[in-house]
């Protein structure tokens, strides 16, 4: 029998939403109060900042920073990023009113997103599925959010600034035609080498 080269499968890769789309995902979350309030942040930090659900989770109270002039910043890298209005005013009102608060389990509770476990933030399933009910394919729409951000900034602030890893914002950046590729950063062994390289995590 003559030898045989079975070529690997590839796996099509899914384009990301157009900004368009993108944009009146943003605006639906923004707007849309018959949606809860935990989901409409939760697109919001998605749709804008790329932010994976897994990472979602994670976030505390003490990720959400308030300034001396009002200025409302979120900690999803250093430094932190500044967040505009009107996201902003969600963000701290999901802040000082979050759900599953009224238990024995969770009256100190930190998590922005709490759970119904004890001292367990809100399992990233579930968000994910309550995304996905409101028609946002993740993988698409955080490639999308990370593209645009790679065009309006260097990869390297990007990674910085959101906690990823600087080869992943640099392929972002390739992929969306950025202008970014010869940018100083690019000094991999520098200071703005990555942050957090176990942080991309999945949507």
């Amino acid at each position: 029998m003559p030898r045989l080269d079975v070529p690997a499968r590839r796996h099509a890769e899914r384009a990301p939403i157009s900004q368009h789309r993108r944009l009146a995902l943003i605006h639906r979350f923004l707007t849309d109060k018959r949606i809860e309030l935990r989901t409409r942040v939760a697109g919001c930090l998605l749709l804008l900042y790329a932010q994976p659900v897994s990472r979602l989770a994670r976030l505390t109270l003490d990720d959400i920073i308030t300034g001396d002039d009002g200025q409302v910043f979120i900690r999803l890298g250093d430094p932190p990023t500044p967040v505009p209005e009107p996201f902003a005013a969600m963000l701290t009102e999901l802040a000082a009113n979050r759900v599953n608060m009224n238990t024995a389990a969770n009256p100190g509770c930190q998590w922005l997103f709490p759970g119904q476990r004890v001292g367990q933030p809100l399992m990233p399933i579930g968000l994910r599925r309550q995304l996905h009910e409101l028609g946002i394919p993740l993988t698409q729409a955080r490639t999308a959010a990370f593209r645009q951000l790679v065009l309006q900034a260097p990869p390297p602030v990007v990674a910085r600034s959101l906690g990823f890893d600087y080869g992943t914002a640099t392929e972002h950046a390739i992929a969306a035609g950025g202008t970014w590729n010869r940018y100083p950063a690019a000094r991999r062994g520098s200071t703005l080498a990555p942050l957090h390289p176990s942080r991309g995590g999945a949507p």
